[in-house]
Order: C-alpha cells, then structure tokens, then sequence
C-alpha cells in the first residue's frame, strides 16, 4: 500500500538531502528535472515515511 507524499520545497535540495542524510534519512528517488527549472527528489526518514523536495529555480 502506498500513501501520499508530502513535498517540501527548499531553496538548494543537494543540501537538504545531505542534511536530512547525516540525520539518518536515505535517499529515495535522487534529485530529477521534471518541468524546466523544477527539481523533485525523496527521501525515506528513520521511521520509515517517505518525503518529498522541491526546488524552484
């Protein structure tokens, strides 16, 4: 089953995945263009939820 996720948009996403990674998240889905300028990614957190970035260029 899956559930929806939740995107949070971030002003550098490379960043924030390497912040959320050194607190023991993994990365998911690694960063990807989908629309011009808009970069998508997720990341799985300690307990097991999946979550999204965003970022706008």
């Amino acid at each position: 089953m899956t559930s929806p996720t939740a995107y949070w948009q971030v002003p550098d996403i490379e960043a924030k995945l390497a912040e959320v990674t050194a607190a023991g998240a993994a990365v998911k889905d690694a960063p990807r263009e989908v629309a011009a300028g808009r970069l998508v990614a997720t990341f799985t957190d300690p307990d097991g939820n999946v979550l999204g970035l965003i970022q706008n260029s």
